[in-house]
């Protein structure tokens, strides 16, 4: 039975919480004050000792964890990929350690969280998806606390929804037109050069994530893919698959390229969706020339020929080749104490921004791969294996893609692009502020006359 003590002119009941010290066998007692008479204290007591008879209780010296520590030994523990741990140490320290650090695991309650949750959602930089996110970390840690029996419920309500009703704000995009691809391919031809005009038509046509791009080596591109590939068990698979008398020309998604402990590694790809991406026909020609005019380990090396994932590409990048960029002009300096007027390393000229994509991101390239796969009426399974998903339950298990889904997925990419094709004209000519080390212009009007042949 609990029993109450007057301290000055409070009362204080303690109650046996059923534990026994290991060391020195003697039972542990809890307590706590503050309470106006003894009635109040006695009954406190009693709930206290209802909760350790039904297996409800938490010590008050286990709730009093802070939050700062529980949080540290909560991301040691977790076992997941590279990104996925970095993301969360990042968002543990930005937005849950500052705002939950000093409080003890058991103190949280329900409407502080709610609290909470409401200001973090309506920050200028949180947005709502990276909001869910945290929040969704932060569940994940309450649950936990609840398992190692810190608290006896979590404060984050799963039960129902709480709170008006507000509708997902979906991204606006347009459809991916073939145009508008072409466009950002001749901007990225002027800025980058010809590994630009490559990587973005290689994008669109393959879906792979800007990662896997930066970190595609030539052993893994056409014309070497498969015979250059290092793994023997892999290399004869693919060539009885894609070689033969009518071979189909394809990537293999291998690594994405990432920062892991301050040193640009070679990892698995995202989800481990090591994946092969059958291409067109002119998208490997493309490609074959690419590799033909440089010497790097790099499919598409950056404009100083170094790894393209040491560059911000967003930024510098991405960007101008988007959004457009004015043409470089003459800049004032003063060396050895004399004033110079001087031209930039890499004069460029004017172009223009692309105006579906200006301002947008470049994974919307990626989407609109998908985009083009479902228009053209591919299969779902070799749709999203291509896009480096995995389709959940029954379908998921018992589908697989086939030669002939990849090589209709070949032939309707190179149809598009024969569609588009004849619009550039027999005097379509690249625009390059210096020499392209390929003949790109006769390239292209080879393309427009086999097509015109053919009808």
């Amino acid at each position: 039975m609990p029993w109450p003590e007057k301290r000055g002119n409070k009362w204080r009941v303690r109650w046996d919480t059923g534990r026994v010290h290991p060391e020195t066998g003697k039972k542990i007692y809890d307590s706590k004050s503050g309470f106006d008479d003894e009635n109040t204290a006695y009954e406190y007591g009693l709930d206290r000792e209802s909760d350790v008879r039904n297996d409800r209780y938490i010590a008050r010296r286990d709730g009093a964890v802070l939050m700062k520590e529980y949080v540290a030994d909560w991301l040691d523990g977790i076992d997941v990929g590279h990104l996925r741990e970095r993301s969360c140490r990042s968002m543990a320290r930005l937005y849950i350690v500052p705002r939950w650090g000093e409080t003890a695991v058991g103190d949280i309650k329900p409407s502080s969280y709610r609290a909470w949750k409401k200001e973090l959602l309506a920050r200028p930089n949180v947005g709502a998806d990276y909001g869910r996110e945290i929040l969704g970390l932060f569940a994940m840690m309450m649950d936990d606390a609840v398992e190692d029996e810190l608290r006896k419920a979590s404060p984050v309500s799963h039960k129902r929804r709480r709170g008006k009703y507000t509708k997902k704000v979906k991204e606006k995009k347009r459809h991916m037109d073939i145009a508008d691809v072409h466009e950002l391919a001749c901007n990225a031809l002027i800025y980058w050069g010809f590994a630009g005009y490559v990587f973005v038509l290689t994008m669109a046509c393959t879906g792979m994530r800007p990662a896997e791009l930066y970190a595609l080596r030539r052993e893994y591109s056409p014309p070497r893919w498969p015979a250059a590939d290092p793994d023997e068990e892999q290399r004869e698979e693919s060539l009885e698959r894609y070689g033969g008398d009518e071979p189909m020309s394809a990537i293999r998604v291998q690594y994405q390229h990432q920062w892991k402990d301050s040193v640009l590694s070679l990892l698995p790809p995202k989800y481990d969706s090591h994946r092969t991406l059958v291409v067109p026909r002119f998208l490997a020609e493309l490609l074959e020339m690419l590799l033909d005019s440089h010497d790097s380990e790099w499919v598409f090396p950056s404009i100083n020929n170094g790894p393209l994932a040491k560059a911000n590409f967003t930024y510098k990048y991405w960007r101008p080749i988007a959004d457009g960029r004015p043409a470089s002009e003459e800049f004032e300096r003063v060396r050895l104490g004399q004033k110079q007027l001087v031209v930039s390393r890499r004069p460029l000229p004017a172009w223009e921004g692309v105006k579906a994509y200006a301002g947008k991101r470049l994974y919307l390239l990626r989407h609109g791969h998908k985009e083009w796969l479902d228009e053209d009426g591919h299969s779902r399974v070799a749709v999203e294996t291509r896009m480096g998903h995995e389709l959940p339950g029954v379908e998921g298990t018992y589908s697989n893609v086939t030669p002939a889904m990849e090589r209709a997925i070949m032939e309707s990419l190179q149809s598009r692009w024969e569609g588009f094709v004849p619009s550039l004209g027999d005097d379509w000519e690249p625009r390059s502020p210096k020499a392209l080390p390929v003949d790109l212009g006769g390239w292209m009007k080879a393309q427009v006359t086999a097509l015109r042949n053919a009808d």
